[in-house]
């Protein structure tokens, strides 16, 4: 169960707690950043001792709808804004030499593209993104679509599915299937859909719990620290603590007979009941680009939950 009482996310280790806020950054500069390290995934993908899990019902909400949100640029303003900000996208073909820092830009721009079409609940076309952002580099639109669609899930747990091969249609929407939409506030709110899956997956990789300390280091490796606004996710602790926890994604409880006192995460019933933990699994590993079979423990684990699970009548968990 989670903490009562006061707010925890005043309930820490000080020792935690580092660095200073800064400034947020508009979401044209957002897709610029690295994505969340390979290495730091790869390392939460260890076999871990698993333990039994609470059997949470299937949630019904469609993963594919979004909240509202400030921005409002049409694919007109948009092709016009880059162009007035990178007149070159206009020029011809670059050499061979600088073929891949050009298509790393086109990249980023239909991120950039694709959080608009998210948070506007639009779908997205292979023509407007010809049209909009890609232009004469029509040759090397498979190659650019699938770096944004692999940043678009790694980095904001955002998945793109097409609606037919024929059609050439896609919706960008929520990965595993949660309903969470709540974005960052600021000028140009952000999805945060990408912590959260990295959360619940540290969480079981680790044996269906986790200590505060493990997930800050793993945090840190990433550039994210406590009391840091970060310039994807914003002030983080609060965000795991408290937001998430109010949400109903995750536990947060101290850890029995610890000293000095310290705490853990666990799965919280909302996670359990919308995410399937057999897909779960067979996404971690997608993303890592490892098999399944080779987390044999917790994937005997997670199927073993879901058939508990499939006993259960399903019912909707909504948060407080």
């Amino acid at each position: 169960m989670s903490q009562s009482g006061a707010s925890p996310y005043y309930i820490c280790d000080q020792s935690l707690v580092s660095g200073n806020e800064q400034d947020e950054t508009p979401i044209s500069n957002v897709a610029e950043e690295g994505i969340i390290s390979s290495v730091v995934i790869s390392g939460l993908l260890e076999e871990a001792p698993t333990t039994e899990s609470s059997n949470t019902p299937q949630g019904s909400q469609s993963p594919c709808l979004s909240s509202t949100t400030s921005l409002n640029r049409s694919d007109e303003s948009f092709s016009n804004q880059e162009d007035e900000k990178n007149p070159s996208t206009l020029m011809p073909m670059p050499d061979t030499k600088n073929l891949s820092a050009y298509l790393d830009e086109k990249m980023t721009l239909l991120v950039q593209f694709m959080l608009i079409k998210y948070q506007q609940r639009e779908m997205i076309t292979k023509e407007d993104i010809l049209k909009v952002v890609i232009r004469e580099y029509e040759e090397y639109f498979l190659e650019i679509f699938t770096m944004a669609c692999k940043r678009m899930e790694l980095v904001f747990g955002i998945e793109t599915r097409e609606m037919g091969t024929a059609s050439h249609c896609y919706i960008v929407c929520n990965a595993m299937g949660l309903t969470y939409f709540k974005m960052r506030s600021g000028e140009e709110t952000l999805p945060r859909n990408g912590l959260l899956l990295f959360i619940l997956g540290v969480i079981f990789m680790k044996g269906n719990r986790a200590p505060e300390k493990e997930i800050w280091k793993l945090f840190n490796r990433m550039g994210i620290y406590s009391g840091k606004n970060h310039i994807l996710y914003g002030e983080p602790r609060k965000f795991i603590t408290s937001d998430l926890v109010m949400e109903m994604y995750l536990e947060y409880q101290q850890i029995p007979k610890s000293y000095p006192v310290s705490y853990e995460f666990l799965w919280g019933p909302r996670a359990h009941a919308e995410i399937n933990k057999v897909k779960f699994l067979e996404y971690l590993a997608k993303i890592n680009d490892s098999d399944t079979p080779v987390y044999s423990s917790q994937y005997e684990a997670a199927l073993r939950d879901e058939e508990e699970k499939a006993k259960i009548s399903p019912r909707l968990i909504t948060p407080h």
